[in-house]
């Protein structure tokens, strides 16, 4: 800056020149693919509402349909969606790039936020945009999915035409600016399947109802098929809930950091859609680049996802249809147990995936562990601990308890979780039963004590709170009493929760805590950090193992499935002599 001009900074006199010059950088003018062409066959446009939706009841939202006029029925169309109705000029754009087959046929889905009407004309409606828009979560992309996508597919064209859109993820795209386009990406990031291209315009990546937490989670998220073009205006909003242009760039690098495929236009505009609306013919070429190819990114930086995970091992189901699993519990041949709840019996899988019932009418289990004498200990809805021997034979342990969890340490200890609530505090218990058979209760403060474990040195006790988002650890004492409580890991937990819902947790050999939540497995490091988040397939899962012949298979359980995937990792068995990792990096 010259002299002179930082006098008239220092006096506030230089306002005025550049609001007159962010005025002439935001002047973007579309090109001729936004206007329409001579020889091009223009697409119809129908309106519809939508006026009562369930996923937000009493309100109403109008709907658009744009249908191409290359469009047939015979084949099913690919399917763009569009936040606050019809933006960025994209029935011409649509005309033109399908017309020069640069992009696909597609059916555009052009959708109004809802409105709760008022009752009378001296109330206010309440305005849904923000709800709906800004908030994390998939109550929007189940609304899309269940509600308006589904009643498009009911239209018939006024020539006699039905409406059949493409349900793969890969033949759809979906856009918005501003809150609409937080909104795009949410719903691309909680149902990749369904949508994996998005555009994002002047994004509100910021803190307005949880927007700001997505550049971190995309860092630890295993990487989704998703692509991304992001734009937005060095004058962009910069107020109470964050600084969208910041934002924007935040979420290009993480998005860059975790290997997906992203783009961008950065430019000089304010909080408006001109450049968006300019550029938005080149957007829709890139989206749709190379289509019907799958999506592809590059490897992650994320180095603990490196780290533990092997190209090309995916998740693979091993039983499906179950009434319920849980517990799984692994014995020294590398053989996974695991008990079927609802149906009252325990299964046995082999390392070569030999499926058998190891034993039937057990009440409700819930937790499993083998302990260093080769037996299964167990606990559930009976009250008692019981051991099984490898044979079968049953021998109880312990009564009068209510157990979640267990797990058996090298010395034959075992730490119980109780889920039942003291009636004095509305607190859970974690339970020590010694190997001469004594019981004791060495901690009383947990909303909902679940799962448990132990440090591969078998020097700490880690305990999940499900009804918070900490992972709990103690110091274990010589008598196996606990001290040193501390709130240790931090985990995230949905938008949508009050909690976490922390359950089963297990440890490898290198000191990882592997942490089964609503979000999905949370892998965290020595020091309590969530260094990365592997998603379940079904996404539900309760409790996890590392299984099979090395102990480096993670199985998992999912409600009515059971899960399984190879890790570059071995698991640490409380039952086996305690191992030392090295230090974690601080």
């Amino acid at each position: 800056m010259n002299p002179s001009r930082a006098v008239l900074a220092a006096f506030g006199l230089i306002i005025s020149l550049n609001a007159f010059s962010v005025l002439a950088a935001d002047d973007y003018q579309p090109g001729p693919d936004s206007k329409p062409q001579a020889g091009v066959p223009k697409g119809d446009v129908l309106k519809f509402t939508l006026e009562d939706s369930k996923f937000f009841p009493g309100t109403r939202h109008d709907y658009w349909v744009y249908v191409p006029a290359e469009y047939s029925p015979d084949h099913p169309a690919c399917v763009y969606v569009g936040q606050d109705g019809i933006g960025f000029g994209a029935p011409t754009v649509f005309d033109n790039l399908i017309y020069k087959k640069e992009m696909p046929v597609t059916i555009g889905v052009f959708v109004k936020p809802g409105v709760l009407p008022a009752a009378d004309t001296n109330a206010l409606d309440r305005f849904n945009r923000s709800y709906e828009y800004d908030g994390l979560g998939d109550n929007y992309a189940r609304f899309l999915l269940e509600e308006i996508l589904p009643a498009v597919e009911k239209v018939t064209l006024p020539d006699g035409r039905a409406i059949h859109l493409s349900h793969n993820g890969n033949d759809r795209a979906i856009t918005g600016q501003s809150s609409g386009g937080i909104c795009a990406f949410t719903v691309a990031w909680e149902r990749p399947e369904e949508f994996s291209r998005v555009f994002s315009a002047i994004g509100t990546f910021v803190d307005l109802r949880g927007g700001s937490l997505y550049p971190s989670l995309i860092r630890k998220f295993e990487p989704k098929p998703i692509r991304v073009f992001l734009q937005d205006g060095s004058n962009d909003n910069n107020k109470y809930g964050g600084d969208w242009w910041m934002a924007n760039q935040t979420m290009e690098r993480a998005l860059i950091f975790a290997g997906y495929e992203v783009n961008h236009t950065w430019g000089t505009g304010e909080h408006s859609g001109k450049q968006a609306t300019a550029i938005f013919p080149d957007v829709m070429r890139w989206l749709w680049r190379d289509w019907p190819q799958p999506i592809t990114g590059t490897p992650t930086k994320n180095d603990t996802l490196t780290n533990i995970l092997i190209p090309g091992e995916g998740w693979q189901v091993v039983a499906e249809g179950l009434g319920g699993s849980d517990g799984p519990a692994v014995n020294a041949n590398g053989e996974v147990f695991f008990s079927e709840v609802r149906s009252n019996r325990i299964w046995k899988i082999s390392p070569d995936g030999h499926q058998e019932i190891f034993t039937t009418n057990v009440l409700g289990i819930s937790g499993e562990a083998f302990g260093p004498d080769d037996r299964l200990y167990t606990v559930g809805k009976s009250e008692k601990i019981i051991a099984y021997s490898p044979d079968g034979q049953s021998d109880e342990v312990a009564a009068g308890l209510h157990g979640n969890d267990l797990a058996v340490a090298h010395n034959g200890n075992i730490y119980i979780t109780e889920s039942v609530p003291a009636i004095t505090n509305g607190l859970t218990k974690v339970w020590l039963i010694k190997k001469d058979g004594t019981k004791s209760v060495v901690d009383s403060g947990l909303h909902l004590a679940n799962g448990v474990t132990l440090s591969p040195d078998q020097s700490l006790l880690y305990v999940t709170d499900y009804r918070s988002h900490w992972v709990y650890s103690y110091v274990i004492q010589p008598d196996g009493t606990l001290a040193d409580k501390q709130r240790y890991y931090w985990l995230h937990q949905r938008d949508v929760d009050d909690d976490s819902g922390a359950d089963g947790i297990r440890t490898d050999r290198d000191g990882r805590l592997y942490v089964t939540t609503r979000l999905g497995i949370q892998v965290c490091d020595q020091a309590g950090r969530v260094q990365c988040i592997l998603p379940i397939p079904n996404g539900h899962v309760s409790n996890l193992c590392f299984g099979g012949k090395n102990f480096d298979t993670l199985y998992a359980t999912c409600g009515d499935k059971l899960f399984k995937r190879k890790l570059h990792v071995t698991g640490a068995n409380a039952w086996d002599a305690p191992n030392k990792p090295a230090p974690p990096r601080l």
